[in-house]
């Protein structure tokens, strides 16, 4: 049987985030900026690469700025073009999103991952689906959508984005409980939500890339309740393996920042800043300094 395209992606954008206030009492964490893009604008341009062409956005209340964002600027964008500032002009432009690709569902309540994704379920319809997380903010040569889609072409199924990580903190993320290590590919046999570090089956964690099936959608309406109580989507992709349907984890190519925690957003505006032509060198420079008299303090 053919495989279905990818072409839609869910956002699941409806969180406080509670880790970075005050900043996030007024401005939604999504719009917080990584050099001079915010995270959803990474998010947004990775999917555009993988051949995305229908946006579905879960949010909730507070996040007007988040939807005014992909919205076309016709003052700024005229001030622009009259000031000659056609560089800048044409960077703007690439932030606005056609007319009908992006609509927006609510999801009124926190209810975990799976709701958030299962909000979708009408927009989805039977078609295969991807989920993009904005927190994690992957660099690659390849977008990392684009490296799974073109494995799922191969494949079919389910496919999670995954990465090895350290044993002890196994708890903070969904993991995978692997049949068959093939190298890129690992076809999944269980995954564990959150397991204690004793009871990981692996160091192969789940980062936020998915590639669904529409029957995930439909384990997704049983409205179960998972671990921290919350229906959790890793449950349900379990599902799909409980059936006999394929599962598989890929072993993207890239360095994933955890742009949800202070720590990663930091980590992430120091390697994107040094990625940059226009900042390398100056920037560079000043943290070879700070690193400096951090050493001469000691």
């Amino acid at each position: 049987m053919m495989k279905r395209k990818v072409t839609k992606a869910i956002f699941p954008v409806a969180g406080l985030g509670t880790r970075f206030l005050p900043a996030t009492k007024s401005i939604p964490k999504e719009i917080m900026t990584l050099v001079d893009r915010p995270l959803i604008q990474y998010a947004i341009d990775e999917a555009r690469a993988a051949g995305i062409e229908e946006f579905i956005f879960v949010t909730s209340r507070g996040k007007s700025a988040l939807e005014d964002y992909f919205d076309d600027a016709p003052e700024l964008e005229s001030s622009l073009r009259n000031s000659g500032k056609t560089a800048l002009l044409e960077m703007l432009q690439t932030t606005n999103m056609p007319s009908g690709a992006i609509a927006y569902v609510r999801q009124n309540r926190p209810m975990g991952l799976g709701h958030a994704v299962w909000c979708g379920r009408r927009m989805v319809g039977d078609d295969p689906f991807a989920v993009i997380l904005t927190d994690d903010v992957i660099a690659a040569d390849t977008p990392c959508l684009k490296q799974m889609i073109e494995a799922y072409a191969e494949t079919g199924g389910c496919m999670v984005a995954t990465m090895e990580v350290a044993p002890e903190k196994a708890s903070a993320y969904g993991v995978l409980d692997v049949a068959k290590d093939m190298g890129d590919l690992v076809r999944v046999k269980g995954m564990v939500e959150k397991p204690k570090a004793e009871e990981a089956p692996s160091n192969l964690a789940v980062i936020g890339r998915y590639i669904l099936t529409p029957q995930v959608m439909v384990n997704l309406n049983r409205q179960k309740a998972g671990a921290g109580g919350e229906i959790q989507l890793t449950d349900a992709i379990a599902e799909e393996i409980a059936a006999g349907n394929p599962v598989y984890g890929y072993r993207f190519k890239g360095q994933r920042y955890d742009c949800g925690s202070k720590a990663g957003f930091l980590q992430a505006t120091v390697a994107f800043g040094l990625a940059r032509d226009d900042l390398r060198d100056e920037f560079g420079c000043y943290l070879g300094d700070v690193m400096a008299m951090r050493k001469a303090a000691e």
